[in-house]
Parts: C-alpha cells; sequence; structure tokens
C-alpha cells in the first residue's frame, strides 16, 4: 500500500511537472516572432486581387523556413533568420526553438483538436540529399525528402497531389495544377486542421442559411448555432465584433473578427496587426453570445515563394544566387516552390456543455454574432502567443442562392 502511494505522488509529480513545463527562450523568442510573420505574410497575400480565401499557419512556415536556413549556407541561411526576426539567435537554438515550438502547438497527446501536419522536400531527379541534411531536418522539422522528375510535369503535379492526399487522409486531394520552376527544390506542406470545441454545438441545430459573398452573390452553407458565455468585444468606433472560442482544453481559441454588415474586408485588414489584437484581445469581456457561425470545409493552396521573397527571402529562390549547399554538398538548387497547402473544417463538435447554465441568469439578453458574411480568424495558442493558423474566409463552398440584396 506504502508502495502504492509513492508510485502514485511520484506520477501525479511527473504529470504535473509535463503540465507546467516551460519554453526555452529560444522558442518563445520564435513564437512572438512567428506571429509578427503572421500579420506580415498575411498582409502581403491579401493585397493579391485574385485571392479569395486566405488559410496559413505561420508556425508552420517558421518551421519551413528553419528547414530552409539548414539546407543554406553563408547570406542566403542569414537572410532567413532576418525574415523571422532571429538574427541573434545562434544556429542551433533556432532549429531548437522552432522544433520545440512546432512540438509543442500540435502535440496531439494534450490538445484534442485534428491538426495533421506533413511536410516535404521534393528535389530534382539530378541532386542526392546529403545524410546529414536528411537527419537533421527530420529530427528538426519533421520533413521527408524525396525526387522527382519535374520535367514530367503531368506525373510530377499527380504524384505530389497523391501524396498530399494520402497524408491528410483524403481531406486535400489537389493542392497544385502545375509546377513552374522544374530545376530546383519545392517544399510541400499539407494539413489537415479540424478545431474541437471546449463546448459543442448542438447537432440538431443546424440547418441552412445565406452567407452573403458580395452584394450580388450569396450562397448556402449549414449553419450551427449555440448560446453560450464566451469573451466578446464590440468595437463601436471601428464597427468590428470579436469573438474568442476556446479549443480542446482550452489550450487554444479561435478569435473570429467581424464587420458589423457585408463589406470589403480591406477596412479591417488594414488595422490588422499584432499590436492591435492584443489590444482588441485586453478589451474582451465574458458575455452570453448566440453564435451562428457556418458548418463549412476549406481547401486552400498557397504558393508562398513570391510572397517569402517579398519578406526578404531574396536568395533562397534566387537559382543565380541561392546556395542550399548543405542540402546536397553542391551549389545546386534552389527554392522553386512553396506549396502551403490546409484541408480546415468547422464542425459541431466538441466537450459536452454545461447544462446548469441555462437554467440561470448569465445567458439573458445574449449579444448576436451572426456569421453570414466574410470574416477573418486566427487560431491562437494560449500558452505560446503563436498563432496557429491566421486566414479569412471569403467564399465558402455552397450553391448559389437567390440574390437577397
Amino acid at each position: 500500500m506504502w508502495m502504492t502511494n509513492v508510485v502514485a505522488v511520484c506520477l501525479l509529480a511527473i504529470l504535473a511537472s509535463a503540465e507546467d513545463k516551460k519554453l526555452s527562450s529560444h522558442a518563445t523568442t520564435l513564437a512572438d516572432n512567428s506571429a509578427d510573420l503572421a500579420f506580415s505574410l498575411y498582409h502581403n497575400m491579401a493585397k493579391e486581387k485574385d485571392t479569395e480565401n486566405i488559410l496559413i499557419s505561420p508556425v508552420v512556415v517558421a518551421s519551413s523556413l528553419g528547414m530552409v536556413a539548414l539546407g543554406g549556407k553563408a547570406s542566403t541561411a542569414s537572410q532567413v533568420k532576418t525574415v523571422l526576426s532571429a538574427d541573434k539567435l545562434k544556429d542551433e537554438h533556432l532549429h531548437s526553438g522552432l522544433s520545440e515550438l512546432l512540438s509543442e502547438v500540435s502535440d496531439a497527446k494534450t490538445r484534442n483538436t485534428t491538426w495533421k501536419i506533413n511536410n516535404r522536400l521534393y528535389g530534382p531527379s539530378s541532386v542526392s540529399f546529403a545524410d546529414d541534411f536528411v537527419k537533421t531536418s527530420k529530427k528538426h522539422y519533421n520533413y521527408d525528402h524525396t525526387k522527382i522528375n519535374f520535367r514530367d510535369k503531368r506525373s510530377a503535379v499527380n504524384s505530389i497531389n497523391e501524396w498530399a492526399a494520402k497524408s491528410t487522409g483524403g481531406k486535400l486531394p489537389e493542392i497544385t495544377k502545375d509546377v513552374q520552376n522544374p530545376d530546383g527544390a519545392m517544399i510541400v506542406n499539407a494539413m489537415f486542421f479540424k478545431p474541437h470545441w471546449d463546448e459543442k454545438f448542438h447537432d440538431a441545430m443546424v440547418d441552412t442559411r445565406g452567407f452573403l459573398v458580395s452584394r450580388s452573390f450569396t450562397v448556402g452553407v449549414p449553419m450551427m448555432h449555440r448560446t453560450g458565455l464566451y469573451d466578446f468585444y464590440d468595437d463601436t468606433e471601428k464597427r468590428i465584433y470579436l469573438l474568442n472560442m476556446p479549443l480542446g482544453q482550452k489550450q487554444a481559441s479561435m478569435i473570429l473578427i467581424m464587420p458589423y454588415q457585408l463589406e470589403p474586408l480591406d477596412r479591417l485588414e488594414k488595422l490588422l496587426t499584432k499590436t492591435q489584437m492584443d489590444t482588441w484581445i485586453s478589451k474582451m469581456q465574458s458575455k452570453a453570445v448566440a453564435i451562428s457561425l457556418p458548418k463549412i470545409s476549406l481547401e486552400v493552396s498557397h504558393n508562398l515563394q513570391k510572397h517569402l521573397a517579398e519578406l526578404g527571402l531574396t536568395e533562397a529562390v534566387d537559382k543565380a544566387k541561392a546556395d542550399l549547399s548543405n542540402i546536397s554538398g553542391k551549389k545546386d538548387l534552389y527554392l522553386s516552390n512553396v506549396f502551403h497547402a490546409s484541408a480546415f473544417e468547422l464542425d459541431v463538435e466538441g466537450n459536452p456543455f454545461d447544462t446548469t447554465i441555462f437554467s440561470s441568469e448569465k445567458l439573458r439578453n445574449p449579444k448576436l454574432f451572426y456569421v453570414d458574411h466574410p470574416f477573418i480568424f486566427l487560431v491562437r495558442d494560449n500558452k505560446t502567443k503563436s498563432i496557429m493558423y491566421i486566414g479569412r474566409v471569403v467564399r465558402p463552398k455552397g450553391e448559389k442562392m437567390r440574390d437577397e440584396l
């Protein structure tokens, strides 16, 4: 009995220690820096007129940049640190910190949310990957490596799409229709993210409603509804609603940012900075909120090569200047494509809700948060303050409905 108690105490101590484990200073710095990267990259992508839905994981982009630094030498590698605002970090601290950060926010054992992350570096069939690079990039960034004949474009595209589909359980059937610049190395991130709400929606309370893509175009989407206590802020000056919806075991939250009425997101996006987000979050208060949220799935793929170049990653993507010789032992590669693709689902699933609250006064006169027009969202880790996802929903999948405006 005495021994059993000792073992039990030891197990509790281990669990408490694991739960209270703090990030290293390097990981903490990189968590903060990756949040800066989130807004810079989002703004850069939002400028493109043809882009509708946006879906990017800044911590995954940061870890992919770390992999580029690992494969690079001289100024090609140092540029990565500049993009990550990590010039003062030693190389080993950059890699260990990024690895620690990604492991923390994507740990399926402690987080009740589905997030499958798959990374692969494709090289032309002529390349030979250096053993040390393969081993180290797998250790820190969980990257696989493969050679492919890019000159047979149809076969290469099919192979890439088949890998992405298989690695996401069929959730991401296609990430590209073409491969540009067939003589370089290509990064592919293929992910599937499905939030698990801290309090679920009632699956019987789902109906079809109109989502206003524009004043002349409406699509029908399943809409899920629930009323509960949430951190909420009504910015009356800027005419914006913000709602914080906890995920899983409250380790992370989805923050929804929505203009009062249907309008292009340009005005809201100009306001969107890390400082502004911190200000909004600090003003949130727990209130009764009646939420109507689209039950949707998105499949979004971006080629980030141009956007990363515009943020300062100019050498790695330049065939004449790139020095990625740690990848193959030769100065024979540059970064020709960076495909960043995600399947993203919003569903009713979550933890059981507290039924006792419905008989109390707490839910009287709830604020309405009716998501029937384009909005921006962040998935924010509460421990590291890093941004797991940032994106916007402009056009969800759905059948065209009768014009309503």
